[in-house]
């Protein structure tokens, strides 16, 4: 059975950082790109980070120079370390299972395959 199973999340004050944990299992993880999704409150799913399966990292411009996305393949987790948080930032975090490509055009064009159930972050003084 396929779990991915998030940790980490949290309330922390605007400015402050965080480190989410993804700890995945039933499939072979080294094979499979991964990513981060956040869905904010009354909003749509929004693509965050991924990292392919060769170590390359991809971000969206909203997080870009703040988060940093990283995977250990010996303990089968993926993380991600956010810093320098804003309310804005507030989401429930998904990690996913990501065959997707980078697209000179679009960007990162995600394939999502296997979810967690996510992590509530909220950002709030």
């Amino acid at each position: 059975e396929v779990q991915l199973v998030e940790s980490g999340g949290g309330l922390v004050q605007p400015g402050g950082s965080l480190r989410l944990s993804c700890v995945a299992s039933g499939f072979t993880f080294s094979n499979y790109g991964m990513s981060w999704v956040r869905q904010a409150p009354g909003k749509g799913r929004e693509w965050v980070s991924t990292i392919t399966r060769g170590g390359e990292t991809f971000y969206a411009d909203s997080v870009k120079g703040r988060f940093t996305i990283s995977r250990d393949n010996a303990k089968n987790t993926l993380y991600l370390q956010m810093n320098t948080l804003k309310t804005e930032d507030t989401a429930v975090y998904y990690c996913a299972t990501d065959r997707g490509r980078w697209t000179l055009v679009a960007g990162w064009r995600p394939e999502f395959g296997y979810w967690g159930q996510g992590t509530q972050v909220t950002v709030s003084s």
